[in-house]
């Protein structure tokens, strides 16, 4: 699917158009290349005093980059050849080396450096063909258009010759589209390339998400360094059987890569030392019992081992790591000054209390904070909401109890959900128990909360009473 074209870094901006068109291989096309099919009337040749067919194009496009756009891809005048992607599924690129030398160092040596060997066709195996054209284009005309398919291989060429705006332009792409079920994928990826920026996007999605990416796919795709970088990860929010779980998918996906029956001892050993990068104590007894010691993969020594240290006074050492996961700790924005209640109100009715919200920079939410009885301890059925232009993006049914005081009284949503900067998402909640409880007073419109500025305004969906001056939903609680 297309994605959105990005703007490239040049010294003149204004002077840079971008435009949402697919490139496609053009060998098919006539030796005038691409032109718009809007202006097919403009562009058709026609023929000279002698008879001959004369191709007018260049006279009909009036900046030189649409000039030097029409020789992309394009044999007329072209003086190198490339042999683009591996054996037996190649493509043979036409291009022009002036061009090509003055938007890549690399180019500029390989045509006209002190080395340069004069080639009139040259192969490059490591570049994916469409990679290849998408690097061409930018070179030519100023244009990116990126695809979720082809990002990384159009990233790995823009590395390879030094094409600094669209490596750029990649990164950006890839940033927007990273979600759990890719962080893991996009992590190996970002190391490999250098990518510091991406690397620290993808942490924090790994780490506020760890649930959501250690069971995705694209889990189970990654090397075994990779693997043992996110073992090691102190901040994972995510219980360790859960981890254990995952490690285990890895390894039966990385066992069907080397060819091998997936079977407890095949994983062991594909899993080598990663294996003591699970935190096995840190589990509690029940769920040691229920998983890692029904497994197979640890020895029967090392699941007595881990039972005597669960249970017996005199510990044997063990080659798990001892201690807990810190995780990430919830942050909570508070957007009252003051909470009161009253014996006429506030009443909880089963009907829906709303707000919207917006945030300067990206987080992740994780719940909310919900006032409970002004009339001594109470149970309460809860059903709470995150959506975002109408479209619901998590939602759970829970109950939680309150013990009369002010304070406030957490809800959590199933997994953390991502939240994009500058757009308002609508939080709900609808309560169903005792009707009279505390209130929020004093709203305030902007909150600044650590790195993070919220903004808050009424939502429709609100029917009973909740507003930015008060009401309920006194807390988001995100990470960040």
């Amino acid at each position: 699917m297309a994605a959105e074209l990005f703007p490239t870094s040049l010294p003149h901006e204004d002077q840079v158009e971008v435009k949402k068109t697919l490139i496609q291989p053009s060998q098919s096309k006539p030796p005038g290349g691409y032109h718009d099919e809007g202006n097919r009337d403009e562009a058709q040749p026609n023929f000279n005093a002698d008879g001959e067919e004369r191709d007018n194009r260049q006279e009909t496009q009036p900046t030189l980059r649409e000039r030097n756009a029409l020789m992309f891809n394009n044999e007329h005048m072209a003086d190198v050849h490339f042999i683009v992607g591996p054996p037996g599924d190649t493509q043979r690129v036409p291009a022009h080396k002036y061009v090509l030398a003055v938007g890549s160092s690399v180019f500029g040596a390989m045509f006209y450096g002190d080395l340069a060997e004069g080639q009139s066709e040259i192969q490059i195996p490591d570049v994916e063909p469409a990679a290849f054209l998408i690097l061409l284009k930018y070179m030519y005309s100023d244009e990116i258009q990126l695809e979720a398919d082809t990002v990384l291989a159009t990233l790995y060429a823009a590395k390879k010759y030094i094409v600094p705006a669209l490596a750029k332009a990649c990164v950006s792409f890839l940033e927007t589209s990273l979600e759990a079920r890719n962080a893991c994928v996009l992590l190996s990826q970002s190391c490999l390339f250098e990518e510091p920026e991406l690397t620290q996007r993808c942490w924090e999605v790994i780490d506020a998400q760890a649930n959501l990416a250690l069971r995705s796919e694209g889990f189970c795709e990654i090397d075994l360094p990779t693997l043992e970088i996110i073992l090691q990860r102190d901040s994972l929010n995510i219980r360790e059987v859960s981890v254990f779980q995952a490690m285990l998918c890895w390894a039966a996906a990385e066992c069907r890569r080397q060819g091998l029956a997936v079977t407890p001892r095949n994983q062991r050993l594909v899993l080598g030392k990663a294996l003591y990068l699970v935190r096995i104590p840190s589990m509690t007894l029940q769920e040691f019992a229920d998983g890692p010691a029904q497994s197979d993969v640890l020895t029967l020594k090392e699941t007595r081992d881990v039972f005597l240290w669960f249970t017996a006074s005199n510990k044997p050492r063990l080659e798990f790591p001892l201690g807990k996961r810190t995780g990430l700790v919830p942050q909570r924005c508070h957007r009252f000054q003051s909470s009161a209640y009253r014996s006429n109100q506030w009443r909880y009715r089963g009907r829906c209390d709303s707000i919207q919200f917006a945030v300067d920079r990206r987080i992740f939410m994780a719940g909310l904070g919900l006032y409970g009885s002004s009339g001594g301890k109470a149970e309460y059925s809860v059903k709470i909401e995150l959506k975002r232009q109408g479209s619901v993006l998590a939602q759970n049914l829970t109950k939680f109890l309150s013990d009369g005081s002010s304070s406030t009284f957490p809800v959590w949503f199933e997994h953390p959900v991502q939240v994009e900067q500058d757009t308002f998402y609508t939080v709900s909640a609808v309560l169903d128990g005792n009707e009279l409880s505390y209130f929020g007073q004093e709203g305030m419109t902007e909150v600044q909360c650590g790195k993070v500025t919220f903004q808050f305004q009424c939502s429709s969906d609100s029917t009973n009473g909740t507003g930015v001056q008060g009401g309920q939903i006194p807390e988001l609680i995100f990470y960040c």
